[in-house]
């Protein structure tokens, strides 16, 4: 392989810029195109009144940039419309929030043939393709009608819903069919791995055998591949200087009391609403703990031009300032509820000050925040962390306290759980979770996957055999 092509919907600057985040997933591809002298390419985040296909070039750290402007219609159809307003409802099961408009339809195959029109001649012979998550769904499918015959893998880092809800979707075999121009589909979970194949399967009669599922003269190698952290990495930045401080102000600010942390973009998806009325009930079945511990919520807005996260703002505000006007004294307040974003570095700090980390999504693709707050822990003495039980990390973190999210009960039973959990428990259960995140970390996800792309045969071999 002579270089390594990453597609996204967003491209994150590298270290050094001024712009762009470092998310875990952002340094992991990072990393993969410094390897293999790579490009990413992607929507700059910019608008334009005009799409023009011009790319931004820009290199930094050994990896090279390459990003393309938006018109109005395109961010409206495609970000805002088809891909958060259909897919990412319906992907994290919320039927109820799903809108389906040809307009979004259009939209998104308009943008993704833009996409491959614009970074087809960017692609030489011998590169590898990499296409991540739901907003790219057509790429693959769009690349090879216009003769790209590389190996070309595809990420999804969201839910794939069961059969019967994907049907719902207007285009759903037309979207599937498409995926199998990809070489490799990667899933966080077998779960959502079994949910692609059911579809195709029952709905479309396609088979099955050995890892591999065949439509017609196409076929695909599906794998099951957690996307993880790099666990040494942000257990180093839990020992910085930001975060040590940050530690110490949180501590001071506790005044002796037992903090619970949540830390979630506002999105309907992460539970938020669920997860204050499970406090809540926490606070009403147990009132002599009322003083003795308080929750920290930081929700960071996002889509704010979609209308279902405008709305999960206003309840959530709604719904703190009601917990905290029937419940609070005058020295003291239940919920401390933020909504602005944190640099990792202030973060490791905050989770390493928390008793509890209260990771309670209603459906996540996998949750890096519940693998971040076990690595920011003490060994010595660790914070007990609460997991979803329909976060993709509940299936290789174990030893966490799993919970239903819509249930008030078992939250409220499992916050009580972990305050009252000795050392012992919580180095036991927190060893458990931290030897399965360095285990399958950051890189063993990216190797893993770039190891089945490469192995793929070329479709000139396949085309020969």
């Amino acid at each position: 392989m002579t270089r390594l092509v990453i597609i996204s919907n967003r491209v994150s600057a590298p270290k050094g810029s001024e712009s762009g985040a470092q998310g875990g997933l952002a340094v992991a591809l990072q990393s993969a195109l410094r390897q293999y002298r790579g490009v990413w390419f992607g929507w700059s985040g910019e608008r334009t009144d005009h799409f023009t296909g011009d790319i931004n070039f820009h290199r930094n750290d050994g990896v090279t940039t390459a990003t393309v402007d938006l018109e109005d219609q395109d961010i409206d159809e495609y970000y805002n419309g088809y891909a958060n307003r259909t897919l990412w409802p319906l992907f994290h099961y919320r039927v109820d929030l799903a809108e389906y408009e040809r307009d979004f339809a259009g939209g998104y195959q308009r943008v993704n043939e833009r996409f491959a029109e614009t970074v087809q001649p960017l692609i030489e012979a011998e590169d590898v393709v990499w296409i991540q998550d739901y907003h790219m769904f057509p790429l693959g499918d769009e690349l090879r009608k216009r003769g790209c015959e590389n190996r070309i893998g595809f990420f999804l880092h969201i839910p794939w819903p069961p059969r019967r809800l994907l049907s719902i979707l207007p285009e759903a075999q037309e979207l599937v069919r498409r995926m199998f121009a990809y070489d490799v589909i990667g899933f966080h979970t077998q779960e959502w791995l079994e949910s692609f194949l059911d579809f195709a399967r029952l709905e479309m009669g396609a088979t099955v055998a050995d890892g591999t599922v065949t439509l017609g003269d196409r076929s695909v190698r599906v794998l099951a591949c957690p996307i993880g952290i790099d666990a040494p990495e942000f257990a180093e930045l839990a020992r910085s200087v930001v975060a040590r401080l940050t530690y110490r102000r949180m501590r001071d600010s506790a005044d002796g009391r037992d903090m619970i942390v949540g830390v979630d973009r506002l999105d309907y998806s992460k539970g938020l609403e669920e997860r204050f009325l499970g406090y809540e009930r926490f606070l009403v079945e147990h009132p002599e703990e009322r003083k003795e511990v308080f929750l920290l919520q930081i929700a960071p807005p996002s889509r704010g031009a979609v209308g279902s996260y405008q709305r999960i703002r206003n309840t959530l505000e709604s719904l703190s300032g009601r917990i905290n006007g029937a419940y609070a004294d005058v020295d003291w307040v239940p919920i401390r509820y933020v909504n602005q974003g944190y640099g990792r570095d202030t973060l490791a700090g905050i989770y390493r000050a928390s008793k509890i980390g209260l990771v309670t999504p209603l459906r996540d693709g996998m949750n890096l925040v519940a693998k971040e707050y076990i690595a920011a822990q003490d060994p010595e003495d660790p914070g007990v962390l609460i997991l979803s039980r329909f976060a993709g990390a509940a299936a290789q973190l174990t030893q966490a306290i799993q919970v239903n999210p819509y249930s008030a009960e078992e939250m409220a039973d499992a916050i009580l759980t972990a305050l009252r959990m000795g050392k012992d428990e919580r180095i036991r259960r927190w060893r458990a979770c931290m030897d399965s995140i360095e285990d399958q970390d950051i890189d063993w996800w990216r190797e893993t996957f770039l190891a089945a792309l490469m192995a793929a045969d070329m479709p000139e071999a396949s085309a020969a055999a």
